[in-house]
């Protein structure tokens, strides 16, 4: 009986001292395997990356699908427009049968799509009868000036269709919008052809408005430019009357522009043709 104390104490101690000797073992098996851990991720940084996303996993997000916004998101598309009541405004609005053969001629000659074309003819039109310019003129210069490409830019800063100076002329744009208004088609005819009016009546004739549209106020002559745009002009004129105008036309080397007249003899014919609302 009194042994039994002693040997009993004795086991404890025994006990205790293997617990400690397993727990340091333990102890030592998780610190090598710790740095052995920390090598490898030191060695291999995409399994340090790896092992931090999973420790830092978030909720994934549903992916939401990308829609196209419709085209009346994009642009403003004009209003319908109320029948002519004078013989101007039935000579600018032309018929629906001759826009139809407008926007024909120019999607196939500038590989625009029909809608985009017709759209584009539509606002022209509108725009036309609004300010008193032939619509004619207003396309033949959207079609020298981008091709019809509502997102052209040039190396001097010149937007859009009709390819406006739009900081320069960006007070025409703040009721539009402001300066991002210079892509929108709709709003770049309608500065556009609104500052076209204004240098057309400024210049006293359609050439030198033309000559001053394009920046060659100050010089002798525009490269051709006008007689480009008038021969477009020309060609259109054609098209609206139902003749059959090829879509290709060879390129010619641009004639000089013809001397600008004075502002005094204002000219209202272009080459023997009269230009509506002018």
């Amino acid at each position: 009986m009194a042994r039994q104390p002693a040997a009993w104490f004795s086991t404890t101690r025994v006990s205790a001292k293997g617990v400690l000797t397993t727990a340091q073992h333990t102890l030592t098996i998780l610190g090598v395997t710790a740095l052995v851990v920390m090598a490898v991720l030191f060695v291999r940084p995409d399994l340090a990356k790896a092992l931090s996303n999973s420790l830092n996993h978030e909720p994934e997000v549903e992916a939401v699908a990308v829609v196209a916004p419709p085209l009346s998101a994009l642009m403003e598309t004009p209003a319908a427009a109320p029948a002519a009541s004078t013989a101007e405004e039935k000579a600018l609005l032309g018929t629906q049968k001759q826009q139809q053969w407008v926007t024909s001629w120019l999607s196939k000659r500038y590989r625009v799509a029909g809608d985009a074309a017709n759209m584009l003819v539509s606002t022209a039109y509108l725009t036309a009868r609004e300010i008193k310019l032939d619509p004619l003129l207003i396309l033949a210069v959207m079609a020298i000036e981008s091709g019809l490409n509502p997102f052209a830019e040039s190396p001097v800063g010149a937007q859009g269709l009709m390819q406006v100076m739009s900081k320069v002329h960006h007070d025409k744009f703040q009721e539009m919008g402001g300066l991002q208004a210079a892509l929108n088609p709709v709003a770049n005819i309608r500065v556009g052809s609104l500052i076209l009016k204004d240098y057309v009546t400024r210049g006293g004739s359609v050439e030198a408005g033309l000559k001053i549209y394009v920046g060659a106020a100050a010089f002798e002559h525009d490269d051709g430019y006008g007689s480009k745009v008038l021969a477009e002009y020309q060609r259109l004129k054609q098209v609206s009357a139902g003749k059959k105008v090829p879509t290709i036309t060879p390129m010619m080397a641009a004639a000089p522009a013809k001397p600008t007249p004075p502002v005094a003899a204002v000219e209202k014919s272009v080459s023997g043709t009269q230009i509506a609302g002018l």
